[in-house]
């Protein structure tokens, strides 16, 4: 079957060139067994997709079965795909097929995928590379030949390495990829689903169907549509019924659009790097360690010149180190060797020192930054889920100076 036999099949409406080949590739692999990822943002259709593969297999005959994995609570999820035997928890009256007994020599679409216990994703896994499975509560092995279609709106990549999804299940997955496009990467499409959707509307109501003006199919196609397909759909249909007016102008259809000064315009998102969980009072804690240290490296050649003892010159300069909404934060920094490690905690006096009758340290002071020195470790150690080496970078210390603080500060792992 050609793509647009499928699209008169299936209700696809759309001419652009990124759904013809997710179609093309969905319609190519359907006569084999292999397992496919459909990706793609929410409200796109990808539940489509499944179908057009399964009746396009030589399993069309056999069951299909779709299970949105988000919505099934994890408690259950076990029982619902592998099924259980009676007894196995409270309420298990009987024993009861699972949907990979039901499906069997069909197809199963698991929606959601991304939202899979990890303890699932190694059930799951096992299906997949030999087709055995156990029953909730039983030990019997039992086989299962199934065609697995899955899909995710989910940065499955990026669960990966947050450790919410397994890698090995991924692949397994991925090994034919789909990814349907969002509605704004396909704006010639908007205003052929526009029509559908209000022609549908109106004919199932018994009421003239609504147009556009120009400006508005323009502020349309220009919006952002985060919802996609199925926002598109709502926003008809609200202003279908709504609107006494058919033909809707631009100022009215503002009214329908949520956050419409949204455009497609590219958005600024957060960065993401090895110290995205620091939050702001993290910042001034790691400006305040770093600040200590060159406070005391300071009060070190202070001491050193006032006790006579010749000393090497070193320029000092401010330096910013960090932009705290609209504060700049400057430390003091010196130029000096990479490799020499300042055991900077010595040079703090326990009592208060004077240079030319002027207090150079306090200890309050001492006591205020050695608090906060600490609470900075500890959090980097949360942060980094106690790995030494890790904590020691996003500190700026070497780790053997992050151990002898632990020791100093009596840090419990």
């Amino acid at each position: 079957m050609d793509v647009q036999a499928i699209k008169r099949t299936f209700g696809i409406i759309g001419t652009d060139p990124e759904l013809d080949r997710a179609i093309g590739i969905a319609a190519q692999v359907a006569a084999t067994d292999l397992t496919v990822l459909i990706t793609g943002e929410s409200g796109t259709g990808k539940d489509v997709f499944p179908k057009i593969i399964h009746q396009n297999s030589a399993r069309k005959h056999g069951q299909y079965f779709a299970v949105n994995c988000g919505a099934i609570p994890e408690g259950t999820i076990d029982s619902e795909l592998f099924g259980h035997e009676k007894g196995a928890f409270t309420g298990a009256v009987g024993e009861r097929k699972g949907y990979f007994e039901i499906a069997d020599k069909g197809t199963l679409f698991l929606d959601e995928v991304g939202e899979l216990p990890l303890s699932t994703q190694a059930r799951l896994l096992r299906v997949l590379e030999n087709g055995e499975f156990i029953r909730v509560g039983g030990s019997k092995v039992m086989k299962t030949n199934v065609r697995i279609v899955a899909a995710t709106n989910v940065d499955l990549p990026l669960a990966i390495e947050k450790g919410r999804f397994r890698e090995d299940l991924y692949y397994r997955l991925n090994t034919i990829p789909i990814h349907i496009p969002a509605l704004r990467e396909r704006k010639a499409d908007i205003p052929l689903l526009f029509r559908k959707f209000a022609a549908d509307f109106a004919e199932r109501n018994h009421i003239p169907a609504i147009t556009l003006t120009p400006d508005a199919m323009k502020m349309m196609e220009n919006y952002r549509w985060d919802g996609n397909i199925r926002q598109l759909k709502n926003v008809t249909e609200q202003i279908s019924i709504m609107e006494t007016e058919r033909a809707i102008t631009a100022e009215t259809l503002a009214k329908y659009l949520p956050n419409r000064v949204q455009s497609s315009l590219p958005m600024l998102l957060p960065h993401d790097d090895t110290m995205d969980s620091v939050n702001e009072r993290d910042l001034l804690y790691r400006v305040l360690f770093d600040m200590k240290k060159d406070i005391a490296e300071l009060r070190a050649q202070v001491n050193n010149i006032s006790s006579g003892h010749p000393t090497e010159t070193n320029y000092v300069q401010a330096t910013p180190v960090t932009q705290i909404g609209d504060t700049v934060v400057t430390r003091v920094s010196q130029n000096e060797p990479e490799e020499v490690e300042q055991e900077f905690a010595e040079f703090v006096p326990a009592e208060e020192t004077h240079y030319g009758g002027v207090p150079t340290s306090s200890t309050a002071e001492t006591l205020s930054l050695e608090h906060h020195e600490r609470e900075m470790i500890i959090k980097a150690l949360e942060t980094h889920k106690g790995k030494r080496k890790d904590a020691a970078k996003a500190l700026g210390i070497s780790e053997r100076t992050l151990y002898r603080k632990i020791n100093e500060y009596g840090i419990d792992l």
